[in-house]
């Protein structure tokens, strides 16, 4: 097996480990009790299920058309861009990582959307009234690969714009 799709599925096996982990923890630990707050209300713990996308956006559509939308057609993506991943020549190492992320963390939330129905959220961050949805580790882990490829991406092309620059005629 590739050394690039043996690591790919490392990481999207701890992804989705570690997230269904935490929803455990959250479901038998958090469900039914009041929010928990710290670092002066920047960080909330508060338990909740989720049966629409980020933001509980398309929690209102009719239950076939929300396992379309939610389920089927992010499944599709997913595996699409698994290949892409694992198969492309054009996916350096990082790249890969960082698509391994976001592959993992969409994929636990399928999962949950599937076996549950509804994805379990349980943490919150802000300032004030300014404060992020609720959201879990498979969120986190989307939002890291993302991040991740960002700098990838960002230093390509540093180093493009770099070696331009040192091959303009004088």
């Amino acid at each position: 097996m590739n050394k690039k799709i043996l690591i790919s599925i490392l990481v999207i096996l701890a992804n989705v480990g570690i997230d269904q982990i935490s929803k455990q923890w959250a479901q038998s630990t958090l469900k039914g009790k009041p929010s928990t707050s710290y670092f002066n209300d920047m960080f909330k713990i508060i338990y909740a299920e989720n049966d629409g996308a980020f933001l509980s956006l398309g929690s209102d559509l009719p239950d076939n058309v929300r396992f379309w939308v939610l389920g089927m057609i992010p499944v599709v993506i997913l595996v699409i861009f698994l290949l892409y991943t694992w198969f492309s020549r054009e996916v350096d190492f990082w790249s890969g990582m960082a698509f391994s992320f976001i592959i993992g963390g969409g994929l636990s939330n399928i999962i949950d959307r599937f076996l549950y129905g509804s994805v379990v959220d349980f943490m919150n961050m802000g300032i004030g009234n300014l404060r992020t949805g609720i959201f879990n580790i498979a969120d986190v882990s989307i939002i890291v690969g993302i991040i991740l490829y960002i700098i990838i991406n960002l230093k390509t092309l540093q180093k493009a714009t770099t070696t331009a620059e040192t091959e303009k005629p004088a």
